[in-house]
């Protein structure tokens, strides 16, 4: 797995879902029914727009601006010395390395962001590994091989709003990288080339390696 395809997978619920997962905060398990409502709020919401600090497996920490529009869209800017930008135009998700000029493309039907960017978020059948409760946090860990492969990923959310506050993604080796969010504002208009992706230039750049 090459830096950008592991920095997407790090990133895609990048955004989505998430959250560090701290046993000793967590007291009493949550209302069964607490993970639909959170992700039926969560769907709820159309578009959203606000910043993230990223600490990866090592210590590192970036940050940026991020962007979401249901269904299907997503935009992540890295603030310098950072070049890498992630978006989802709905149908494919790319990962362009602007120093590098190097564009990744990935179906979108193929990575977790088909579902969690969705108009209806379904967390049926084994998808959710475990839900519990305190009286600030709610947190939820996923883990469904064909959805997230043989990555594990742990939500905390406001429990009042079930506003998503923070996520951890555990990838295959073990390693953690977790993202926090803030400055959110939903209800947001975006401009029609938020999320458009240059195909030509990705043709181009392909072509030219």
């Amino acid at each position: 797995m090459n830096k950008n395809t592991a920095l997407l997978r790090r990133s895609f619920l990048a955004l989505c879902t998430g959250a560090v997962l701290g046993a000793s905060i967590l007291s009493s398990p949550a209302r069964a029914d607490a993970p639909q409502a959170i992700a039926d709020h969560f769907s709820s919401v159309k578009t959203m727009m606000g910043e993230f600090v990223q600490f990866g497996p090592s210590g590192e920490q970036t940050g940026g601006k991020f962007f979401i529009e249901r269904p299907g869209k997503v935009l992540f800017l890295y603030e310098e010395p950072s070049k890498i930008r992630v978006v989802s135009d709905g149908t494919t998700v790319v990962v362009n390395n602007k120093k590098l000029d190097t564009w990744d493309t990935y179906p979108l039907n193929k990575t977790p962001l088909q579902i969690v960017l969705g108009d209806k978020i379904d967390l049926s059948g084994n998808k959710v590994k475990s839900v519990k409760q305190a009286e600030d946090l709610t947190t939820i860990v996923m883990h469904d091989k064909h959805v997230f492969g043989d990555s594990e990923i742990t939500m905390m959310f406001d429990p009042k709003n079930y506003d998503l506050r923070q996520w951890t993604i555990k990838d295959a080796k073990g390693k953690d990288t977790t993202v926090m969010i803030f400055n959110v504002k939903e209800g947001v208009k975006f401009g029609e080339r938020t999320f458009a992706i240059d195909y030509n230039r990705i043709r181009e750049s392909k072509k030219n390696k």
